[in-house]
């Protein structure tokens, strides 16, 4: 099996690329990108991104890249964003108008320090109405769009790490560790209630899944272009 930022000749014998999702992209147009190459091989993604989020994604091609999708959803994930505080919004990021304003000029980092040690560790935390959890029988995000709000199991999730890297009110930009099924909006909304002031997430890059980087990985543009100049068969000319 290959795996490496670079292209094998033939990714029918099973491979996983790093691609570096750009903001705006759904992680299916990821998927639809290489899929057009791939031919009748399987293609999918280890972990979905939402369309304002940028980093890491990683593509599996065909057996036995496939078979190790949910081996690599299991890995620990590492993500940069910011949190924006005294804003509250329906889908807990910037996909939606903020629906609430509340000032923030009395909060210092000290402040948000104290808090921030509540969620670390093991925690529960409730999904998002945009998101893809069922319920029902239905994605939440297709209620949310309709203005339904139903109740969601809390699930249990690990947070490693919550390092704040800088308060310039009404942005806190930080940097988590954190397990498979942790959803970064939602912390953003419970350290927002949690200060008494709201919040949600105004920009989220996820720089690694388990020991592989975002750094190492394809810009979309670029796999594209390598995608559409390669040769399915190494024979072909």
């Amino acid at each position: 099996m290959y795996q490496a930022s670079s292209l094998p000749l033939s990714l029918n014998d099973g491979a996983v690329l790093l691609v570096d999702k750009p903001t705006g992209a759904t992680s299916f147009d990821v998927v639809k990108a290489v899929r057009g190459r791939a031919g009748p091989s399987k293609v999918g993604h280890a972990g979905t991104l939402d369309p304002m989020a940028t980093g890491l994604l990683i593509i599996l091609v065909a057996r036995p890249a496939t078979r190790l999708q949910e081996a690599f959803m299991h890995l620990p994930k590492t993500y940069e964003g910011t949190m924006r505080l005294g804003e509250r919004t329906p889908s807990l990021d910037t996909e939606t108008e903020v629906e609430e304003h509340v000032d923030v000029s009395h909060l210092s980092f000290e402040d948000i320090a104290a808090v921030r040690d509540s969620f670390t560790g093991q925690i529960n935390q409730t999904p998002p109405m945009y998101s893809a959890v069922e319920v029902d029988g239905e994605p939440l995000y297709k209620k949310a769009r309709r203005g339904e709000t139903v109740e969601r199991a809390p699930r249990q999730v690990r947070i490693d790490r919550f390092e704040l890297r800088d308060w310039t009110p009404p942005d806190l930009t930080f940097a988590i560790d954190c397990s498979k099924g942790t959803y970064i909006r939602s912390l953003a909304r419970d350290v927002g209630a949690a200060l008494d002031v709201g919040a949600h997430l105004a920009a989220l890059r996820r720089t690694a899944i388990g020991e592989h980087r975002a750094a190492d990985a394809w810009p979309l543009p670029a796999l594209k272009d390598a995608l559409s100049e390669a040769t399915t068969d190494p024979d072909e000319s």
